[in-house]
Parts: C-alpha cells; sequence; structure tokens
C-alpha cells in the first residue's frame, strides 16, 4: 500500500520492479501483481492498493533450513520502496477477512468520529505510536483526506449574465471532462455501456479545462475559465463509515507475536502516546475481532465441556471420590500438550482449544477404564479374602494396573501416530489441522504415563485409608 495521488506511471513501475525482485527468489514459481481495481464491483480497491500474489515451488525444492516464515522476512526486506507499506498474508484469508471486517491485516485499528481531518490526524499518531510496539512488522494509516481532486466553484453572477443555469454549466463539466452515458452496446450476451466525453489531449490539464466552450441560450460560446474558478483541492480518496460514522483505520502486519499479546502492548502504547478527543472512538479489528468473539464463546462452551465430563463420569461410578479421582488425569494429561505447543511454537487458538478439548474427553475415557480394571482386581481380592491389609491392597492395584498397561499403551500409540501425519503435513488447511492435532498427540502421551503411574497410586491412598500396614 502507498500514499493516495500515485500516479499510474508510478504505481506501476513499483509494481514491476516488486515482481522482478520477488521472481529472482529461488522458492518463487509464479508472481502476478495487479494495481488498482479490476473490473468487477467487489474489488473496490484505489490505485494505491497493490495487490501481488506469489505462488511458492513445494517446498522440497526450498533452499536448505528455508521456513515459510523466513522466506516472508526476506522477501519483505527485499521490497522496502520509501512510500510503500507491505502485509504478507493469504489470498482466500484476506479475502474473507476483508468482508467480515474490512481489514485486509491480522491487527486493525478502527477510528470513528464527524471530522475526517481529525481522523487522519489521529491514524497518523496511531501508526507513529504503533511503529515502537515490539512484534510490529509494519503499520500503514489509510489518509483519509489523500486524494487530489479539481473543484469546479460556478460564478453564479456571470452564469446569470449570460442566462445560464448552474445545471447548464453542470451538464458541460459532466458530459466534457467527467463523461456521460448516452447509451448502451448489445453484443451478444453482454451489455456495454458507451461513455462520451472529450479526448484526453482536451482534457489533461488546467489550461485546456478553461477553454472548454459553454453555449449559452442566445447560442454564445463561452468558455468554462469564465464560468468557474478551477482549483486543486484535498478530499478523502474513499470515505468509510460503520454505524452511520466516519472512519479511518489503519493496518498492522505483525511477526513473532500472538495476536492477543500484541493488542495488550498495542493498546498501552496507544493510551500512552494517543489523545482520542471527545467524540472519536478507537477499536481494533482484524483477527482481534475473531479472537475476542472466540474467547466469548469459548468462556461458555470450555465450562460446560469440563461439567458434561463430570456428569458422565459421576453417572457412571455413582460416586464423587471415584469422580475426582477420573479427573485427576485431566489436567495432568494437559502438560503434554503445552509442552508440545512450547516446542512447536504453537500460540493458543480456536484450533489450540479444540485439540485441548478433545483431549480432556480422551484423558477421562482412558482414566474410566482403568479404574473399572482396579476396581474389578480389588473385588476379586475381597472375594478371596486378600483385601485386609494395605500390603494385599497394593498387590491387587498392581495386578490390576498391569493388565491395563497393554491397552493403555495402545491407544496412546495408535493415536499418537494416526495423528503423526497430519503433523507433517503441508496441504491446504495443514497449519488449522496441526494445531487441532498437536494438543492431542502431545497430551496422549502423558495421559498414559499419568494413568499407568499415578492414578494406581492415588486409587491405593484412596482405597487403603484406614487398612492396617500389616495383618
Amino acid at each position: 500500500t502507498t500514499l493516495p495521488g500515485v500516479s499510474i506511471g508510478k504505481a506501476r513501475e513499483v509494481l514491476q520492479q516488486t515482481d522482478r525482485i520477488l521472481r529472482a527468489f529461488p522458492e518463487v514459481d509464479q508472481v502476478f501483481g495487479k494495481v488498482g481495481r479490476a473490473d468487477t464491483a467487489t474489488d473496490p480497491a484505489p490505485l494505491s492498493m497493490i495487490e501481488t500474489t506469489i505462488m511458492l515451488k513445494p517446498e522440497d525444492a526450498w533452499r536448505p533450513g528455508m521456513t515459510p516464515e523466513r522466506l516472508t522476512d526476506e522477501m519483505n526486506r527485499a521490497i522496502r520502496f520509501p512510500g510503500v507499506t507491505n502485509a504478507w498474508t493469504m489470498p482466500i484469508k484476506t479475502r474473507i477477512d476483508m468482508l467480515s471486517t474490512g481489514i485486509k491485516t491480522p491487527v486493525g485499528v478502527k477510528l470513528s468520529g464527524p471530522d475526517l481531518q481529525v481522523l487522519e490526524q489521529l491514524g497518523q499518531e496511531v501508526e507513529a505510536a504503533l511503529r515502537q510496539v515490539p512484534g510490529t512488522r509494519s503499520v500503514f494509516s489509510e489518509r483519509a483526506m489523500g486524494g487530489n481532486y479539481l473543484n469546479f466553484a460556478i460564478r453564479r453572477d456571470e452564469i446569470g449574465r449570460y442566462g445560464l443555469t448552474v445545471g447548464d454549466v453542470q451538464d458541460v463539466i459532466q458530459s466534457a471532462i467527467g463523461g456521460m452515458n448516452i447509451t448502451t452496446t448489445v453484443e451478444g450476451l453482454e451489455r456495454y455501456p458507451v461513455n462520451l466525453r472529450y479526448s484526453r489531449d482536451l482534457r489533461d490539464n488546467p489550461a485546456e479545462l478553461r477553454d472548454i466552450l459553454v453555449q449559452t441560450p442566445t447560442r454564445q460560446q463561452i468558455p468554462l475559465g469564465l464560468l468557474t474558478d478551477m482549483s486543486f483541492v484535498k478530499g478523502p480518496p474513499v470515505i468509510k463509515s460503520e454505524q452511520a460514522r466516519p472512519n479511518a483505520w489503519v493496518y498492522v502486519d505483525i511477526q513473532d507475536v500472538d495476536v492477543g499479546t500484541y493488542v495488550e502492548r498495542a493498546t498501552q502504547a496507544v493510551a500512552a502516546g494517543v489523545d482520542i478527543p471527545a467524540g472519536y472512538s478507537l477499536g481494533w479489528s482484524g483477527q482481534y475481532e475473531y479472537m475476542v468473539r472466540a474467547q466469548e464463546r469459548l468462556r461458555v462452551v470450555v465450562p460446560l465441556t469440563v461439567l458434561l465430563i463430570v456428569l458422565i463420569v459421576y453417572a457412571s461410578t455413582q460416586s464423587a471420590a471415584r469422580t475426582l479421582i477420573v479427573l485427576t488425569a485431566v489436567p495432568l494429561s494437559l502438560a503434554g500438550a503445552f509442552w508440545l505447543l512450547d516446542a512447536l511454537q504453537y500460540n493458543l487458538s480456536i484450533a489450540v482449544w479444540v485439540g485441548i478439548v478433545a483431549l480432556g474427553g480422551l484423558s477421562a475415557e482412558t482414566g474410566m477404564v482403568m479404574l473399572l480394571y482396579l476396581d474389578r482386581a480389588c473385588d476379586a481380592a475381597r472375594a478371596e479374602g486378600r483385601l485386609g491389609t494395605l500390603a494385599e491392597l497394593r498387590q491387587a492395584v498392581f495386578d490390576g494396573a498391569s493388565r491395563r498397561v497393554r491397552p493403555v499403551v495402545m491407544l496412546s500409540a495408535t493415536t499418537a501416530l494416526g495423528l503423526l501425519p497430519i503433523m507433517w503435513s503441508a496441504g491446504t488447511g495443514a497449519d488449522v489441522m496441526k494445531r487441532i492435532a498437536a494438543p492431542m498427540v502431545g497430551g496422549v502421551v502423558t495421559t498414559a504415563l499419568v494413568v499407568l503411574l499415578v492414578f494406581p497410586v492415588i486409587y491405593c491412598i484412596w482405597r487403603g485409608w484406614g487398612l492396617p500396614r500389616r495383618a
């Protein structure tokens, strides 16, 4: 993204330079850049926005040790041009983000208020404050007043002298300079409007525009320069609004930090460095908006899931003590999940929480089966009269747990091995699936250790309460 008012020639030059530089990377297969808006109503992109789609080669053709994050950093350093701000994201994800929140970067700031000039000033202050926040790769504030316009101020006394009206002069300005649709041509199933206006050599500078003739009711030809005052003024290139209030947006691209942590730091930096006047407001958007909505849902879903697990376990055991013993496996099994997440440098996300919730159910199920085997072993020992001392209880618990070693190991191994192909996948949707599978892969290992080593000890302590050590 560059500043408003960039010429078509300069925008094309920047586009060609960035395409050539990006194509020089050995990991890149194809590069296609687009500047301005396409011939469609669904892409109202200004001339200041350049979109470049980069098709990469398969990862086995990359340089040794190259990762997507490292490649993005190298590309970002290679195409740092004065006045150009880069933001890196996925094409389909960008479309979804722009359709849902309007923000095309992971984090965005939406400033709203009545005056566009004040909004532009606030946006620049927010941009300066966010540049100092750790984790900021790039930040760009849209210039709410960065457009260049040629303004025609009609002299009412002059047009009245010649018997003209304001509408007569405006019709000439529209038809000669702006263009007017006069008909529609039909080409098979396609229809195209026919627009009429002067050729470019008659309207490419103010001196030529002043010589445009306006016909009076008496058939006189009066130059437009005698009837209007022409001047170049600054104005909004695009007026964005939400909730019936004008907006100015700030786009922020981040690196090496999760969205939640970055927004916490950025909120403090903006609060310390930007004074928001009365009547204006600041809000955080982009992926952060998704995260806030997801957190609100998780505050309901996670406790409800835990409650359902507790109710199901209690309905099966009919004992509060047994239910607590089974549930001890759940928090301990999460240790392996978080260890693997830390090793893979995965941030907490919706996909990660989905995997954690699934792991909690799997841990409770494994604990339930172990509890069943321990109860059977103790009941069999009591029927044979071998459960009168603590030593006999320990032997019965050991016998019951040893019968469960192979099933627990097989359960953990099959779960982990079944999810490992996902951890090595690299196709479409792999990033999301990896974050769902990672907590379960790390968690099933610690679940097996907890169920085989810790669970019998807790059970033995509970059942041995009050038993003598020896007969």
